[in-house]
């Protein structure tokens, strides 16, 4: 008995080490299909609702258009600004830098410094030389060209594997469904629809979220003078839909442009301004607007965020929290179903004789409401 209980151990622990090893060579099609099945819940709800007025296909179809819709708008209206107000920024570095030395002029102590390390002079060199390094960064750039080709190939199969999903996924659970007891599938069915609809209600707080990130950011910039706010405003907004460290990366993005801006006044204003509303988006604002989107407490979202971020990076931090609702779902459902086993466990798992009889129908689970005569 004993060398078979070792042989046992042995054999889970080899099969376990295999298993993580095949995971780990498998990480990246794997974090694929997360993505993919994520991005097919979340669009299921908009899918179900046109497929009632049209054929499931055009219903996937149409929304995939509005989807990819999405960002081409964004960068019509981001990019052209971004060019234009970039190139008029590096035919000016020259007049900040003559600013700059003034500036230092004006201040003893900064006169000292100057006078010691000559800061401006070598500043006002660089500026002039910087229309002719554009041309160099320009040539470093095409190298990030394979990275851009290896991410749209994922981006594509990412859709590719959501569309799947989106046209053959009911009727996958419907058959995995049908091979289950009529108590179990009942529950697993509910399961499964309160999961989708976490992940449901995690895109709408979370597009929320953004919104009001990208609102606000534009009465900020609207009221400090800054140029294209529209444009800021809206990669204000993108970089919210990133818990925790979006409205950082943003705050920092526009904060660089203010400096040609109004400075020091418009800087120090959206210091401050990104400061205080990052604390109130990270610690009220989504939160709040997740526990009544998802129905999780902030602090199992916190707390899910600051683990998903550390284990997957972005992506882990995206999906942290509709990740937590759905374990909190499987839990409650997990507990209720114990709770329901008190004293009973095995009549309650054991199918009665008719049941038995009659078996599994190909038509999916039986229904838990009795059925009338005719």
């Amino acid at each position: 008995m004993q060398g078979r209980a070792i042989v046992r151990v042995v054999v889970i622990v080899i099969v376990a080490v295999c298993t993580l090893a095949l995971i780990y060579v498998l990480r990246k099609p794997l974090t694929w299909l997360v993505l993919a099945t994520f991005l097919a819940v979340a669009l299921s709800g908009p899918v179900n609702y046109l497929d009632r007025r049209m054929p499931r296909g055009v219903a996937i179809a149409v929304v995939y258009l509005c989807l990819l819709a999405v960002p081409v708008a964004l960068a019509a209206l981001v990019i052209p600004p971004l060019v234009r107000e970039g190139n008029e920024l590096i035919s000016n570095v020259p007049g900040y830098a003559a600013d700059v030395q003034e500036f230092v002029k004006e201040s003893d102590t900064l006169r000292s410094i100057e006078e010691d390390y000559g800061i401006t002079e070598n500043l006002e060199a660089q500026a002039k030389t910087l229309p002719t390094k554009i041309g160099d960064a320009a040539s470093a750039l095409g190298g990030i060209g394979v990275g851009l080709v290896n991410s749209l190939f994922a981006l594509v199969t990412i859709l590719i594997l959501a569309a799947f999903m989106l046209g053959g996924g009911k009727s996958w659970i419907n058959q995995a469904l049908a091979l289950q007891t009529r108590e179990r599938a009942v529950r697993l069915r509910r399961v499964l629809d309160r999961m989708a609809g976490a992940v449901g209600g995690y895109v709408v707080g979370a597009l929320a979220v953004a919104f009001i990130a990208g609102t606000l950011a534009f009465v900020v910039l609207t009221i400090l003078g800054v140029p294209f706010r529209g444009p800021l405003a809206v990669i204000v907004g993108l970089f919210s839909l990133i818990p925790l460290v979006g409205a950082t990366i943003a705050a920092i993005i526009v904060g660089l442009v203010t400096l040609f801006t109004n400075f020091p006044t418009a800087t120090i204003v959206w210091t401050v301004w990104a400061i205080v509303y990052q604390q109130l988006e990270n610690n009220l604002l989504q939160p709040q607007i997740h526990k009544r989107t998802v129905h999780v407490d902030p602090f199992v979202i916190l707390v899910a965020v600051l683990f998903g971020g550390t284990l997957l990076g972005v992506i882990g931090a995206v999906l942290a929290i509709p990740a937590a609702a759905s374990i909190q779902i499987a839990l409650a459902e997990w507990w209720s179903w114990r709770e329901g086993r008190d004293g009973a466990a095995e009549e309650a798992d054991a199918p009665d004789e008719e049941d038995a009889a009659s078996g599994p129908t190909s038509d999916g689970p039986r229904s838990a409401e009795p059925v009338e005569p005719a």
